[in-house]
């Protein structure tokens, strides 16, 4: 199983794998850039190198890119938009050169849903079009309230309308699910997201899984990470998915709060007994 947290490269790349491994997980997560801004820390050949190389030592992976927040695919503003795609084309080419399997990206918002999809499709139909390498593009399923674009429904749509390419998939997040009314709490609540996943989209297109507890109810539409265990999902519904024969082969990741990335050790280790245990 490939349980990892999401880890800074600020660091450097070496850097974030021996995180990894402090923490006992297996797979990570990172920022392509900085995730409030623009700015990206420029990697040299010679860092790139050595973490190709320390990785195939270690075994850690896939590695999972995630772009910064301020990436709006569906913007209203021209200028956002063009930023958009700006960012999608790059972080794409930066994401091969690290050797990461995957890039996620969150849909993004828009006033008139219609429109800001069909503003996604454009721009991912023009950027994917022209990227040939092997890292795939993963859209965020979100809880999609107010003008959020990224329901399961949504990104079915958005990748029927692409032709539903080879490199387009989904990533899914345990807290965006639970807000959007998906009990992942019982067996029912997981079988139905796998059910719902399968006719949007086909399940095999989910490529990795954010494992979130959430602060806040069923159904809130509230985006709010807690600690495993901590929030409303709870260990049981960690425990179901951590055994799901489709889910457990994924990457999954750790977004939780902590104020240290030391602190996700301790929730892998839970993660790990809740996948060995009946406690």
């Amino acid at each position: 199983m490939k349980l990892g947290a999401h880890i800074s490269i600020a660091r450097g790349l070496n850097r974030a794998l021996r995180m990894t491994q402090e923490i006992g997980g297996s797979t990570f997560q990172f920022f392509t850039r900085n995730p409030r801004g623009s700015r990206a820390r420029d990697i040299g050949r010679e860092e790139i190198a050595g973490f190709w190389e320390l990785r195939r030592q270690t075994g850690i992976g896939p590695l999972v890119g995630h772009l910064p927040y301020t990436v709006n695919l569906a913007a209203e503003k021209e200028e956002v938009y063009a930023f958009a795609a700006s960012i999608v084309a790059k972080d794409l080419e930066r994401a091969e050169a690290l050797g990461a399997e995957y890039v996620v990206c969150h849909p993004g918002r828009h006033r008139d849903h219609r429109e800001g999809l069909k503003r996604i499709t454009l721009l991912l139909e023009e950027r994917l079009a022209g990227f040939s390498g092997r890292c795939l593009f993963l859209l965020e399923a979100m809880g999609a309230h107010g003008s959020e674009i990224g329901s399961l429904k949504d990104l079915g749509l958005i990748i029927s309308a692409l032709g539903r390419p080879g490199n387009l998939g989904v990533c899914l997040d345990s807290c965006h699910l639970f807000a959007a009314g998906l009990d992942l709490r019982g067996a029912a609540g997981l079988e139905r997201l796998k059910e719902e996943a399968e006719e949007a989209f086909g399940l095999t297109r989910v490529k990795a899984f954010h494992l979130n507890d959430s602060l806040y109810p069923l159904g809130s539409g509230k985006d709010r990470h807690a600690k495993i265990g901590r929030g409303h999902i709870g260990r049981e519904g960690f425990r179901r998915i951590l055994k799901d024969p489709y889910f457990a082969g994924l990457p999954l990741i750790l977004e939780t709060p902590v104020k240290d990335y030391k602190e996700y050790a301790a929730e892998i280790r839970e993660l790990k007994e809740l996948l060995e245990g009946d406690g």
